[in-house]
Parts: C-alpha cells; structure tokens; sequence
C-alpha cells in the first residue's frame, strides 16, 4: 500500500493516478465523494477529466468502504482510493447526529485493511488538514482529529508513504532511491 497525502490542490490526485497509470492498464478508481452541492459536482467533474484515458474502472463508495471490493470485477488489480477526507467526513456526518471519531477512524481503518485483501496494490490519497493552526468548532475539531488517527494508522500500514508539496512527491517512507519503483519518481 501507498498512502499518498497532501494539502488541498497540492498535486496528490494527479500524482497518485499518474502513478497508477504506469503501473497497470486495467485498475480501479474508488470514487469516495459524494456529488451533493455544486463545488462537489464540479470537483468530481474534474477528476473525471483528469483520469480519462487511463485506463481506470471507476468504483463508487462514499461509504463502508470494505464494499468496494465485492464491486469489482473478478481477478485481483491494483486500485487507487481517492480520498480519505471525503470518506471520513461521509461516515461522520451520515447521520443526524456526527459519529463520534475514534468509531469513524477505526471502521475506515478496519475496511481499509479488508480492501487490502482483495486489491494486488492500493494507493490511497488522503488530505492533510492539520496546518493552518486554526481552531475551530467541536465537531470540525473531532473530524480534524478522526483524519489525525486515520491518516497516522494508514501511514503505519502502508509500504510507502509520499507527500505531495506543490505537485512534487517527497517520500516520507519506503522504497529508496535505486530500486525498481524510483523510476516513477
């Protein structure tokens, strides 16, 4: 697994679907947004653009995220996860009152790890939304803090772990300059 993180337009998506693209011709897309203003709209409207061509079958999963596995066609493919602040903020705020957020880290944790099973490799993207300093109200707080466990729990699991800063990918864990996987870098 890769965990492929980066702050808001940094480049991540670009980076981790270019990745995937040289990987395989046939791989998955798990789509975890969830189309409900316009700014989603036009955002998934965007990724669908930047994908296209690739190669990639698109999954939807906004939620339960160990589901997009029985989605997928038969034969173990490499897929790509994007993202895990869209599906932190809809297993959340699905119901009428938040989910608290160790229950949200760990059931994306658990379902991130039962996907792991099904895929030949995963690279997830995930936001990173702890700079700015600022803080904020109980509930934004506790999804900031749910990301925080989720993002800290994927990074242990994952084999590589690349920041993405300004459309650079700077590797914060894993495979070392000189071996197979750096060509890509």
């Amino acid at each position: 697994m890769i965990l492929v993180i980066g702050g808001s337009a940094s480049g991540k998506s670009a980076w981790a679907e270019n990745y995937m693209a040289a990987l395989s011709e046939e791989k998955y897309y798990i789509a975890t947004m969830s189309a409900c203003d316009s700014e989603s709209k036009r955002r998934i409207d965007q990724h669908r653009k930047q994908r296209e061509g690739k190669g990639f079958i698109t999954v939807e999963q906004p939620v339960d995220i160990q589901k997009a596995a029985g989605k997928m066609k038969y034969g173990i493919k490499p897929a790509l996860l994007e993202c895990i602040s869209n599906l932190a903020a809809n297993e959340m705020f699905a119901g009428v009152v938040p989910a608290k957020e160790e229950i949200v880290a760990e059931k994306i944790v658990m379902g991130i790890a039962a996907l792991m099973e099904e895929v030949l490799q995963l690279v997830i993207v995930s936001n990173n939304v702890f700079e700015d300093g600022r803080i904020y109200d109980d509930t934004s707080m506790a999804y900031i803090r749910a990301m925080g466990q989720i993002n800290a729990r994927l990074a242990a699991m994952a084999d590589e772990a690349v920041e993405v800063v300004a459309g650079i990918p700077v590797r914060i864990k894993g495979r070392q300059k000189g071996t197979a996987a750096s060509c890509i870098w």
